[in-house]
């Protein structure tokens, strides 16, 4: 949840921070900028999932998972504590460029490593339903992002959000951080891990990193292909959603952060539903209904959403977007996990997952906008369903 909200909050308040960090420019222009931070970010998450996933390997889901909550406190206080553009000028977005980086190594490792210790510490019969806690997790991460920006919106004034109360919720991040570490470093060890490790220590363990990757070369091909199109129609209907209320359907900023915090609490409501229900007919007929849906959905949605003007409108637009998304949700992470032997799981989890989500997930904000700069901003959704 920490790790998560951290990651989420960046988001949820570029519409703010946006002009403290880069120089005076139109709403989408200073938008496009943040995006392409966000996208930066991204990009440092294979070497996260690499290098955590490496570790979690060797070392245990636990260590692996204490070292990546706290590399994302560590970038959210750096973005909560640097001064604006009209302060240092350029050393403000390149500052919160390395923040990001920070940021996107952590949440790299992350996933593979809590995909792989939810996977094995749940048993066979349930697996689905307890991995959907993973995304259970990361809503709820998205949602306190949304909860503390209503608190926000409704306690303070625009001008003091955007001189100085967007750095509020990136100060509450970096501090329940240590909460979150506290817990991870409680955490017992998975079976599955203690038996790899004695494997290990008996010299019969197989070999990990590039060379188990390249041994198992159709399970990584499938993490890259199932996160491709799962992420971009997460990150579209969630957290550029927020943005497209207010660019395009001319949503107010409170009105957009709303529906989005709405439709993200029943999203995750529906998650462990989902996950139950891939435990009694299996997983392949879950992805299914996601590929199928998302896919002749998607444009219909998005121009519906274009023509959006009520909250209960866009709320049940995108409360049918994230339902066809929860095929994909619910089960990614305990798919993957059972593709891939235990001594190198967390590896092939994250770091090919990692891969596909940077370059389809952390891009798929800045194409939207890129696309919307352009004056082609339909273009987008064909994007998306390919």
């Amino acid at each position: 949840l920490v790790e998560w909200y951290d990651w989420y909050v960046y988001s949820a308040f570029s519409l703010y921070f946006a002009q403290a960090f880069f120089p005076p420019a139109n709403q989408t222009a200073q938008l496009l900028n943040a995006a392409a931070v966000f996208a930066v970010g991204f990009f440092m998450r294979p070497v996260g999932g690499w290098l955590l996933g490496r570790y979690a390997d060797k070392h245990g889901r636990r260590a692996a998972l204490s070292a990546s909550v706290l590399l994302m406190c560590g970038g959210s206080l750096m973005i909560a504590l640097t001064p604006s553009y009209a302060t240092i000028g350029v050393a403000a977005p390149i500052l919160l460029v390395l923040a990001r980086l920070l940021q996107g190594i952590s949440v790299g490792g992350e996933y593979g490593a809590s995909a792989t210790y939810l996977s094995e510490m749940a048993g066979a019969k349930h697996r689905g339903f307890w991995s959907s806690f993973q995304y259970v997790t990361l809503i709820m991460g998205q949602l306190l992002a949304l909860g503390v920006l209503l608190l926000l919106q409704r306690t303070l004034t625009a001008p003091q959000l955007d001189s100085w109360g967007w750095r509020i919720p990136f100060f509450i991040g970096a501090a329940c951080a240590v909460i979150a570490l506290r817990l991870r470093s409680s955490l017992s060890e998975s079976h599955a891990f203690e038996e790899t490790k004695a494997a290990r220590a008996a010299g019969t363990h197989k070999p990990s990193g590039m060379a188990a990757l390249r041994a198992h070369p159709r399970a990584v091909l499938t993490v890259i292909g199932l996160t491709a199109g799962g992420t971009v129609a997460f990150y579209t209907f969630t957290t550029y959603a927020q943005k497209f209320l207010v660019n395009t359907a001319g949503f107010t900023k409170s009105d957009a952060t709303l529906v989005s915090a709405i439709s993200l609490a029943l999203f995750m409501l529906v998650q462990p539903l989902v996950g139950a229900i891939s435990d009694v007919v299996g997983r392949r007929p879950v992805l299914m209904s996601f590929a199928v849906l998302a896919t002749l959905g998607t444009i219909p949605l998005m121009r519906a959403l274009e023509q959006a003007r009520t909250i209960p409108q866009a709320l049940l637009l995108l409360c049918i977007a994230l339902l066809a998304i929860s095929g994909y949700t619910s089960i990614n992470a305990v798919v993957k996990a059972e593709l891939f032997p235990t001594g190198m799981r967390a590896l092939g989890v994250g770091f090919p997952y990692a891969i596909a989500v940077s370059l389809f997930g952390g891009t798929a904000e800045y194409i939207a906008l890129w696309f919307k700069n352009a004056g082609h901003e339909q273009w987008f959704y064909a994007y998306v369903t390919a």
